[in-house]
């Protein structure tokens, strides 16, 4: 071949679409990859430092816990802002104006007194192993109930940045998570320890509202008391404790969920946006999202019950709960580690996951500027994560469609040939 041969044949190759649509495809795999990388290396060193040192637990959630522990082993209220705020600026706690209030229903309780019985100090390691205990046993458990159940692409649940910053942060959402992770488990070996399982994913309800909705209908038509007893039992156990310790506390706690700081707060999640943009004293709008969700959740199920498979469907069902929340965190998005699990089972290039991948860094690198987590920039998260899904499982439907006409084609193809013969 001569050189105007070779320089025709590469104009021809550059004009080509399929070459820049490979080129950019092996850019995002390439960048998800180091991107994963350098997110799980973070990862690894920001735990070790947090186990070593505390990383000033006074400005962490965990003060909160570690206080309405504190309060509620001493008969005091764990909702009242005035004690808490003394409390918290004893141990150094730098806000002189807001307290750092656990917002939990009262039957969560149990899980946070027994950092009661420590000092700050020590109590803010033996947290933050428990969440990594937690997020391993997840991971751990999802495995085996992925669709690729010997993937190592399960392992990106680690590199999901709502994780990592719920382990900075001391939230309580990886306890949920592993509550769900643990219903998916048992749900149908052992109902019962799947329905006291739910009693962690109950810890904070408004983050599953239509998947509850689902739960329910669920229940009834597939006859799973058993699951229904067990997180009756749990939640009644719970929050006798809790009552036992203080008899006023459901009353504290309604207190607190109608205090006007609440209704200021702006927590950057879609109901919340669309209170404030709207009528921001009206607080029913935000459970406007979460209504619709829920019908729109039950008519899904209805459609899939007599094919209903809590890890699969249930995936979509996790997201949308997520996304009309009537309030949630950025850190709370952890519990979509396993819907998130199986829609990189489910992609069909690494350029997918390596989009995600990116949407993960753009996470990162706003908390490294030092963006809060009541930032209007994580406005977009859920969204996000619930059209990647959508993305990813079309992607994959039309593939699968692919191979079963080409299956259909080779075994016409082998009949015909055979008659001919």
């Amino acid at each position: 071949m001569n050189l105007s041969q070779t320089t025709t044949e590469s104009a021809r190759i550059w004009r080509d679409p399929r070459y820049w649509r490979e080129k950019i495809r092996y850019s995002i795999e390439a960048t998800g990859i180091i991107i994963c990388a350098l997110i799980l290396t973070a990862f690894v060193i920001v735990i070790g430092l947090l186990l070593l040192t505390g990383n000033d637990p006074h400005n962490r959630d965990v003060v909160s816990f570690w206080t309405a522990g504190r309060q509620i082993l001493h008969h005091n209220n764990p909702y009242d802002s005035a004690t808490t705020l003394a409390i918290e600026h004893s141990v150094g706690y730098s806000n002189k104006t807001d307290s750092f209030i656990m917002r939990n229903p009262p039957w969560a309780l149990a899980l946070v007194m027994p950092l009661g019985l420590f000092g700050l100090r020590a109590a803010t390691p033996l947290w933050s192993l428990a969440l990594l205990m937690a997020l391993a046993l997840s991971i751990r458990l999802l495995g085996p109930m992925q669709s690729r159940p010997r993937d190592r692409l399960q392992y990106a649940g680690y590199c999901f940045a709502p994780v990592m910053l719920c382990v900075l942060a001391g939230q309580s959402a990886l306890f949920a998570l592993l509550g769900l992770v643990l219903f998916l488990h048992f749900r149908q070996s052992r109902p019962l320890v799947a329905g006291v399982a739910l009693w962690l994913c109950a810890a904070k309800p408004h983050l599953f509202l239509p998947f509850a909705a689902v739960l329910l209908l669920w229940i009834v038509v597939e006859r799973r008391y058993r699951v229904l007893a067990g997180a009756a039992l749990s939640l009644a156990a719970s929050s006798a404790i809790a009552w036992a310790y203080d008899p006023a506390i459901w009353t504290q706690y309604n207190q607190l969920m109608h205090s006007p700081v609440l209704r200021q707060e702006f927590i950057p999640c879609l109901s919340i946006a669309l209170r404030l943009t709207t009528c921001p004293q009206a607080m029913w709008i935000q459970y406007i999202p979460a209504a619709l969700g829920s019908a729109w959740a039950i008519n899904y199920y209805w459609s899939r019950r007599r094919h209903w498979d809590w890890m699969q469907n249930g995936a979509p069902l996790m997201l949308v709960s997520l996304m009309v929340s009537p309030y949630s965190w950025i850190t709370d998005q952890c519990l979509l580690v396993p819907a998130l699990l199986v829609g990189v089972s489910r992609a069909s290039s690494r350029a997918q996951i390596g989009a995600l991948m990116l949407a993960n860094a753009a996470i990162e690198i706003n908390i490294m500027q030092g963006k809060g987590l009541h930032s209007k920039l994580f406005l977009w998260t859920t969204p996000v994560w619930l059209a990647w899904y959508l993305f990813v499982s079309k992607k994959r439907h039309s593939v699968d469609l692919g191979a079963v006409d080409a299956r259909q084609y080779a075994g016409a193809s082998s009949s015909s040939e055979g008659a001919a013969v």
